[in-house]
Formats: structure tokens, sequence, C-alpha cells
């Protein structure tokens, strides 16, 4: 109200955010070490740190002890959760400032083969899935065509933080692999974002013409902008950020414009990680050193707490159940075999070898927490029930812990380029060597 002074948070809702926050990041990081140690990246371990300290463990087995470590209160945990979601932004900001924009110009016809194919199969398999599988809201032809549509977005996603967070633990984001499966997974999570707008309105209020042309205004309208004014705006900041001494004011201008691009596009009613990540491709800066503070707090801190906060609503008790448990190993084997099938075979009409197919296959498939936030909109829809979304959360966790040893085994076989080795300097803020700057990057 005007004139009212909001009292600061205090007393046991400020210490249960301070546990609450030291726990997250102390057992990510002790379980993303553990994870380094065995040859995985961190992202295993802190995906894994939730799920342990949640309802699958901890809150089950000691449910005590877990109410002193976490806090039960809902209010607390929104606090954890904007955490997180800060993280997860700037997590994926910081991604898109590393991508190669000459690398759609000279790649376009594989980023685009394998956008679609990466696709079109796993959504087309969702579908059938869904009509197979017991619709949770009733076997009525509507209800049934809703779910099933549902379950085809949630195969069709790849997650792109726990992608980002997969190719920087594992010094990949400078492969051209690497940066093909950024754009194909952007790609692809832009049009589930999109159809997961669709279907959210069909479900409450049903599908009309109108509802349809305003998402497609939004969506077109936003990347136009972007491209165009954004694009002079934002860079015309970065350049002036970079001449001040020191990285502080370009660490601010990357963070503002990231939060800024997230805003507009969840006000538009789309997902906010799009925009951060469009934000991100925009705030390049010409002198990327100066982003390696922001990239280790981003790294180190938030985008563990992240991680492990989305684990907490992962319940996986209820695979007890014999039935559940094989309904949940065949939505598994068609999530993973339809992705990673339709990635592979995009990446070799796009011109790509076998082993480069393979790594894009495999990269793909990460679906970490989107595959969580789609399943948690449809739980909240009642489309999804308890089991049902437990199995789409199981299909989260195990693709995002293959992933990481399967991009490992695929591009050590795959030799690194002299346009890869510039990419890595750029990053890092050097210079190529006189050798490889006869060949200037794209």
């Amino acid at each position: 109200m005007t004139g009212e002074i909001l009292a600061p948070l205090g007393g046991d809702a400020l210490l249960g955010l301070l546990v609450g926050l030291t726990t997250l990041l102390l057992t990510a990081r002790v379980l993303g070490h553990l994870a380094g140690r065995l040859g995985l990246p961190a992202v295993v371990g802190e995906l894994l740190a939730g799920v342990l300290l949640g309802p699958s463990l901890l809150a089950n087995v000691l449910p005590e002890v877990a109410g002193l470590l976490l806090p039960s209160d809902g209010g607390q945990m929104h606090l954890i959760d904007a955490v997180g979601q800060l993280g997860v932004l700037l997590l994926v900001g910081v991604t898109g400032t590393h991508l190669d924009p000459g690398l759609f110009r000279t790649h376009r016809r594989t980023a685009v083969t394998v956008s679609l194919c990466g696709l079109l199969l796993p959504l087309a398999c969702g579908a059938g899935l869904g009509l197979v599988l017991p619709a949770p809201a009733g076997d009525a032809p509507a209800d049934r065509v809703v779910f099933a549509l549902f379950l085809a977005v949630a195969m069709g996603v790849t997650a792109l933080p726990v992608v980002a967070k997969i190719l920087t633990d594992m010094k990949l984001l400078h492969r051209t692999v690497g940066q093909l499966i950024l754009m194909a997974g952007t790609v692809d999570d832009a049009v589930c974002w999109f159809l997961l707008s669709l279907l959210t309105v069909t479900a409450t209020v049903g599908l009309s013409a109108g509802a349809v042309v305003g998402a497609i205004a939004a969506l077109v309208g936003f990347v136009l902008v972007a491209a165009t004014v954004g694009r002079v705006v934002v860079r015309a900041v970065m350049r002036r950020a970079a001449r001040t001494e020191g990285p502080g004011a370009t660490v601010a201008a990357t963070v503002i414009i990231v939060l800024a691009g997230a805003a507009i596009t969840h006000a538009l009613g789309m997902e906010a990680v799009f925009g951060a990540f469009v934000a991100g491709l925009l705030a390049r800066s010409p002198d990327p050193a100066k982003l390696a503070p922001l990239r280790t707090v981003v790294l180190a801190v938030l985008a563990p707490i992240f991680l492990a906060g989305a684990g907490l609503r992962m319940d996986l008790t209820a695979l007890r159940d014999p039935g559940l448990a094989l309904t949940a190993l065949a939505v598994v084997a068609v999530a993973i075999t339809s992705k990673f099938v339709g990635a592979y075979l995009g990446a070799r009409l796009g011109g790509l070898s076998s082993q480069e197919g393979l790594a894009i296959g495999a990269g793909m498939n990460a679906r970490g927490v989107v595959e969580v936030i789609v399943a948690m909109v449809g739980l909240q829809l009642s489309l999804f029930d308890v089991e049902m979304y437990t199995v789409i959360v199981l299909v989260a966790i195990v693709t995002s812990v293959m992933a990481p040893p399967l991009l490992r085994l695929t591009l050590s076989r795959v030799r690194v380029e002299p346009e890869e080795r510039r990419r890595l300097l750029r990053m890092e803020g050097g210079e190529p060597t006189p050798a490889l700057r006869a060949s200037p990057p794209p």
C-alpha cells in the first residue's frame, strides 16, 4: 500500500533461507566434485543433490533431518526457487554470449536439419505413445488427445540450461558440435514452449484462433525486434561497457540485458529462458575476458543451487510399483531412441560425419529440468497424475546423466578444427596465433 514500508526479511524466514541455500549448495558442490572424480561433469552430481535431499531419499527416510536442513514453508521455498531461477536465466544468458553467430551462416543446413528431425520424430513418437497409455484426465477423446500432445511436447524438448552446463563443464562449448547442439536445442525448445502455451490454453479455456494468432505474433514479434532494434541498442551498450576499465560495467550490463530479455518473453506468455538466451546472443562483449567473473559465480554458485533445487520435487519412490516401472521403461526407451535417432539423422542429412551425428544425438537427448517444467504444468492441469509426472521426471534424470559420457566418447574421435581453436581463444579473450590467423573466423 502507498506509504507503507515493507519490513525486511528476518527471523525464522531468513534463517530457513540461509540454511536451505547452504545445504543445497554444499551438497551440490560435494556431489559435483565426486562426479568429476568419476569422470562425469559436475552437472550430474548437482542434479542428484536435490534428488537425494528430497522425497526420493532423505525427506522420505529421515523427514525430521530434512526439515532441519530445508524449509518446509512454501514462502521460504519460493525464495530458494527465486535464487535458482536467477541462476538458470544467467546460465542460459552467459551461454548465449558464447554462441558463434557466424556458425549458423556456415552450417545453416545442418542446424535446420538437426532441429527439424530432432523435434518432429520425438513429437510423433510421444503423441503415438500418449494415445496408447491411459490418460489420467479420462478416456474422453478430447482429454486423450490433449494428454498425448502434452506427452509429445515432453518428448520433444531439449533442456537448454542443462545442455549449456554440460558443455561448459566438459569444456566443449567452443566445439562446432557443441554450438550446433545449442542452436538446434534453442529452436526445438522455442517450438515446444510455443506448443506448451497453446496446450495450456486448450486444457483450460479451449483452443481458439485468437490464442494461436496471439502466440505466433508474440514469438515472431520478439525475434524481429531483437534482431533489429534490440541488436543495435545492445551492441552499443556492450561496446560502451567494454571501454570502462575493469569487468564491472560489462558484467552489470550483461546481467541487465539478460534479465530484461527474460522479463519481456515472460510478459508475452513465453518461457523466460528463451528470452534470456536471445538476450545473451545479442550481448556478446567485444572483450569476452571481462565476463569471466560472471561465469565463475554463475557456474560455481547459482547454477548448482538451481539444479539441486529442481531435484527436490522429484519423487522416485513411486517406481516401486511394477506396472508403473514397466510404463517408465517404455517411456524412457521411446524418449531416448526417438530423440537420438532424429538428431542423428538430421546431422547426417546436414553433412556431418557419423561420429559427429552420434555426438549431436547424445547432446540433444539431455532433457533435464525443462522436462520437469513440462511435467509440472501437466500435473497442475490434471493431465498428468503423480505417477506419470514421476515417469517424465525419470526421463529427465536418465537422459541428463547419460549425455555427458556419450558426448565424451563420441567427440573424442572427432578432430579439433582450427576454427574451433580460434573460437576457444575468442571465448577466453585471447588472440589467435599467426598460424590460426591465416583463416579469419566467421
